[in-house]
């Protein structure tokens, strides 16, 4: 079955930096396309990136750009989110997404906060 396992959030101060991990397993990782989302206490899940299956096509939402950086390693399984310059208001829980079938993971829990 699909599985989409995320980690690598925790606390950490504005202008620091985490990076997240989705290990995928129960399909061929390499043929989909992968998504980043967040949600934040009292608000919509909202996408932050995505990257096609061959990581050739990347797009992110505006707040992010310049600051996330989304890639993946398709001998590993693995997407990953770069946060680097990270503000409070990049406090959220971080979901990895498969749109195709609609898989999630459970999600890792970023705060930024000094």
């Amino acid at each position: 079955q699909v599985q989409l396992v995320e980690s690598g959030g925790g606390l950490v101060q504005p202008g620091g930096s985490l990076r997240l991990s989705c290990a995928a397993s129960g399909f061929t990782f390499s043929n989909y396309v992968m998504r980043w989302y967040r949600q934040a206490p009292g608000k919509e899940r909202e996408l932050v990136a995505a990257i096609t299956s061959s990581g050739r096509d990347i797009n992110y939402v505006r707040s992010v750009m310049g600051r996330f950086t989304i890639s993946r390693d398709n001998a590993k399984n693995t997407v990953y989110l770069q946060m680097n310059s990270l503000k409070p208001e990049d406090t959220a829980r971080y979901y990895c997404n498969r749109p195709i079938g609609d898989f999630w993971g459970q999600g890792t829990q970023v705060i930024v906060s000094s």
